[in-house]
């Protein structure tokens, strides 16, 4: 049976990316993005902008294009036609509804299904659960949450995470020796 997880924690929104300033005069944004897949924003019909994903009021507005500059993305919205009306989006989420984002692939997960996962060793020992994730530059860190040794960050890496199961809600990882105190 699979372990205890908080099925309602489902985000109605993904986080596309965040808008940092105005590009132009003609009502582009510069967006930091926070997805692996900034191409499939362009294929968008629309996108909703706030400051938080669970904010009961994000504003939905079309998406005109979206291209490539350096890494950041440059977005133009419908109805955001001049430098004034992009200055007010700085610092807002771009953000898709969960129900109209691109499909992953088969072995793909979105982050968020990784938190409440138990994290268990290949000698079968339970570690605790994913508490969250961190995204840095060279590999994402899960931080779990363990009763027996407090917090574990585990690097995320073909040697660390042996196998992610979804349907039981278990990660099997192989810990570098000192990993633990």
């Amino acid at each position: 049976m699979p372990p205890s997880r908080d099925k309602g924690s489902r985000p109605q929104y993904l986080v596309l990316g965040e808008i940092l300033r105005p590009h132009g005069v003609r009502g582009e944004v510069r967006l930091r993005l926070l997805t692996d897949y900034p191409e499939r924003i362009a294929a968008l019909t629309s996108v909703y902008l706030g400051s938080d994903p669970q904010s009961p009021r994000l504003k939905r507005y079309n998406v005109e294009h979206m291209r490539m500059h350096h890494d950041y993305g440059l977005l133009k919205l419908g109805t955001i036609n001049s430098r004034d009306d992009a200055e007010r989006l700085r610092e807002l989420l771009v953000m898709v509804h969960i129900d109209e984002a691109v499909p992953l692939d088969d072995d793909e997960i979105y982050l968020f299904q990784l938190i409440g996962m138990a994290v268990h060793t290949e000698a079968g020992e339970t570690l605790g659960t994913v508490r969250d994730v961190l995204e840095t530059g060279a590999n994402d860190v899960y931080i779990v949450d363990s009763p027996q040794y407090g917090e574990i960050l585990i690097p995320v890496t073909g040697d660390t995470i042996l196998s992610t199961d979804i349907e039981t809600g278990v990660i099997t990882v192989s810990l570098p020796d000192g990993l633990l105190p």
